[in-house]
């Protein structure tokens, strides 16, 4: 006798239900990075975009960070923590193997005894969250899930490095994903081309740090062991991102179903604002559609950044609950994803 597994009843829908975020207290201007560097804060602005972004103090740790983001977000969704199901958190920055990051968010947050891991898909790690939580609420695994992305980079910044000092921010930006009687998340345009692995990479594995290794660390000025930095091949990742995204950020459109005069907003990882202008031609957008540019104020804060802008196009009011944008993320890996989202 053959046994019948009885299926899952879940939402007809998925939506965000609320956005919170968390920028650290400390303001870091072009003019503090270019104490590491040789070069100049025109030439930062021009290249990036970047006038300033927020580096975390020590109180400032990862899981403060999510706390602090997925309170916001909690509250903007209108329930109790108690009601999350699933905590799903992005980063790179949580330096500990195991365990994941989320299961001490989970608990200190108070959401009792919720399924909870973590993700690594570089600046892409908030949309790929999303897809998961999604795909939760509609299987009905969980009614709520909190997704958060959090950074802190500055950790991984090798501030001599002159191509990537000015880049990186800290921070954090969570979402409550719940469900929803109409559609208002699409379908997720995502992917991966590990043959370009080595364009955006750790400089160094840590397993590289084990006794013995020393041979193969990097050592700064003065000959002392450095601290494993982000480090990318900015030529490669501009074009890579200028001309492919575009083309998945298109094709995420078209599985929605939406046209490019039918968005309110556009909220791309803010990795670049070259790269952000660079998109908006490709894709026609006109000129009524809100454009998130907090990169000018935050840096690249990675899994971070896209919740992060949502929650300030929002707040200054450039974007409205209820408006439609289109969200994708980029980064390490390299990994992609994309999708069109009802605002909250």
């Amino acid at each position: 006798m053959t046994a019948k597994i009885s299926p899952t009843k879940g939402a007809p829908y998925a939506r965000i239900l609320g956005v919170g975020g968390y920028r650290p207290t400390r303001v870091v201007s072009n003019e503090v990075i270019l104490e590491g560097i040789d070069s100049s804060d025109e030439w930062i602005r021009t290249r990036s975009g970047i006038a300033s972004r927020h580096w975390a103090g020590p109180e400032e740790t990862v899981a403060e960070m999510s706390l602090a983001a997925g309170g916001k977000a909690i509250a903007a969704a209108g329930i109790d923590a108690s009601a999350i199901d699933a905590v799903v958190v992005a980063t790179v920055s949580h330096f500990k193997q195991t365990p994941a990051i989320a299961t001490e968010i989970a608990h200190r947050i108070g959401a009792g005894k919720p399924a909870a891991f973590d993700i690594s898909a570089g600046c892409a790690g908030f949309a790929y969250g999303l897809t998961l939580a999604k795909s939760m609420v509609v299987d009905g695994s969980a009614a709520h899930v909190l997704v958060i992305g959090v950074e802190r980079l500055s950790d991984l910044t090798d501030k001599s490095d002159r191509g990537t000092a000015f880049l990186f921010g800290d921070g954090a930006g969570a979402v409550v994903v719940g469900p929803s009687e109409v559609p208002a998340i699409g379908p997720t345009v995502w992917g991966s081309e590990g043959d370009k692995a080595d364009i955006i990479t750790q400089t160094v594995a840590w397993d590289s740090f084990r006794e013995g290794d020393s041979i193969r660390l990097p050592l700064d000025g003065n000959g002392e062991v450095k601290f494993p930095a982000i480090t990318q091949e900015g030529q490669a990742v501009f074009r890579w991102a200028v001309y492919e995204m575009a083309k998945v950020a298109q094709e995420a459109l078209d599985a929605a179903g939406i046209t490019a005069d039918q968005l309110d907003a556009f909220i791309p990882h803010q990795a670049n604002m070259r790269i952000i202008d660079s998109m908006i031609k490709a894709l026609k957008l006109p000129d009524h559609v809100a454009v998130a540019r907090d990169i000018e104020t935050t840096g690249n804060t990675s899994a971070a950044s896209i919740p992060l802008a949502m929650e300030r196009l929002l707040d200054t009011g450039e974007a409205k609950s209820g408006d439609t944008a289109l969200v994708i993320g980029f980064g390490a890996g390299l990994v992609y994803a994309a999708a069109v989202v009802t605002l909250p």
